[in-house]
């Protein structure tokens, strides 16, 4: 990836704003833009659109939103703000915080007021770090079905999403972009000159080098992400002498079924759930959130642990259409009882049944364990008993380039490109520096909120 003068010759077309990238962050980006009357372009470099939030469940957090009051549900962006910083140590940029969790509730209302999403409220279990109910999703919980959405809402606007278009080069002039190199099938190149650009292109979980240099504690894991993920923002960042932060934070996962590469919501294990390893026991405080889950479980024999749960709780999780496909593989295994399940996926009958009961015990003295887990509002584990093996996985990275509350790039020697933006996984997220401060919904606020917020934003 390079930064080049624009071409001599010019640009072959030339647009206002121009934005890379067509997940969920880029199409929310050109949706909120054309409503603003800018003409808009849309390049991907995928055969069609998808991105990470295709492999996501498709939930967006947000504090005061209507769908929140009808739940009769208490909330306001600075109750927000307080619990991303909690989960980050503090370490987030207090004035993107400020400008995501203030943002939230007009860009959830926009969605489905403005553009028709029948976004819902998940009230039937709570998140981890999360102080109230507030992740908000189409209705069986699939990012899949909401980047679907997106790209239809863009083909009834009349938004051009151009495929199988690799931009490799952007063209700078002096303190600002002045357009993009695209490679298109054939191996030519298009030079498209823009009056802004929005950067809604990738994070670098997919390069496994740089994985190894920022984040060398989940180098290795499975990855769960997109694999055009490569980094190439922060390539041109570089080139332009651009700030980056928190290039180390990622969003890990501990609950992905093992072989079959599915994503199991954490609500089971917030309803009451527990990890067992190879041996028949507990490892760790399960409730610290799922972005942690990825090391410890990693860290068990075998890197994999089995995920117990009971059939009220899996019909929580049903919801979700990963779940769902998890049954439908046989990845789910039920049993009625604890040694039983414990057969089913060859661990220690009676080492299970203790860990169970130990477990049990902790929830009705109302005390910690010896974990440090509270069960306290926890119903008991019942049969039939669920179980699913699971194992590890880095999601998506967190690090990224540098913004100010409007999106734009921030210089190492100070202020900002006036007309160059970055959202979702090219920018900076609002996790701090590890996997520790990944707050649930941290991916989709950063995305669809800041590519809200970007998509409506004037250059200076």
């Amino acid at each position: 990836m390079t930064v080049a003068p624009p071409p001599a010759e010019g640009f072959e077309l030339r647009i206002e704003t121009l934005i890379v990238g067509s997940g969920a962050c880029g199409m929310v980006a050109a949706l909120a833009a054309a409503e603003a009357g800018q003409e808009v372009l849309v390049l991907e470099r995928d055969p069609v659109p998808a991105g990470s939030t295709a492999l996501s469940a498709g939930l967006i957090p947000a504090a005061g939103t209507t769908q929140q009051a009808l739940a009769g549900i208490e909330d306001r962006p600075a109750l927000f703000a307080g619990d991303i910083q909690r989960k980050a140590k503090g370490e987030a940029d207090p004035g993107l915080v400020a400008a995501l969790t203030g943002a939230a509730p007009e860009t959830v209302a926009w969605l489905t007021d403005g553009l028709g999403l029948p976004l819902t409220l998940v009230t039937d279990f709570d998140y981890p770090g999360h102080s109230r109910r507030r992740m908000h999703g189409l209705p069986d919980r699939s990012g899949a079905a909401l980047v679907d959405r997106l790209r239809q809402l863009c083909e009834d606007r009349g938004i051009p999403i151009v495929c199988e278009r690799h931009v490799h080069t952007l063209c700078a002039d002096g303190a600002r972009v002045a357009g993009v190199v695209a490679r298109r099938p054939d191996g030519t190149d298009e030079a498209i000159g823009c009056g802004r650009l929005i950067l809604a292109c990738n994070g670098y979980g997919g390069n496994p080098d740089r994985v190894a240099r920022e984040m060398p504690r989940i180098a290795g894991a499975l990855y769960f992400g997109h694999a055009g993920n490569r980094g190439e923002a922060l390539d041109w960042a570089e080139a332009l002498g651009l700030e980056t932060a928190h290039l180390g934070a990622y969003q890990g996962h501990g609950n992905v079924a093992h072989p079959h590469g599915i994503l199991i919501t954490w609500a089971v294990i917030t309803e009451g759930g527990v990890q067992i390893n190879a041996e028949g026991h507990r490892f760790w405080d399960e409730s610290q959130g799922y972005s942690e889950a990825a090391r410890a479980v990693l860290a068990q024999p075998g890197g994999t642990a089995v995920t117990v749960f009971d059939d009220r709780i899996a019909g929580i999780a049903a919801q979700f259409a990963d779940f769902r496909a998890a049954e439908a593989q046989g990845a789910i295994r039920r049993a009625g009882t604890p040694e039983a399940l414990a057969e089913a996926f060859g661990l220690p009958p009676s080492a299970v049944a203790e860990t169970l009961a130990a477990a049990e015990a902790a929830r009705v003295a109302g005390t910690p364990d010896a974990y440090g887990r509270r069960f306290t509002g926890d119903d008991p584990l019942a049969p039939p008993y669920c179980g699913v093996r699971v194992t590890g996985a880095l999601f998506h990275t967190q690090g990224g380039i540098a913004i100010d509350p409007q999106g734009r790039v921030r210089r190492r020697t100070g202020g900002v490109m006036p007309n160059l933006f970055a959202a979702g996984g090219a920018a900076v997220g609002v996790s701090g520096s590890g996997d520790f401060g990944y707050l649930s919904g941290n991916g989709l606020l950063s995305a669809v909120v800041m590519g809200h917020i970007a998509g409506r934003a004037t250059t200076e």
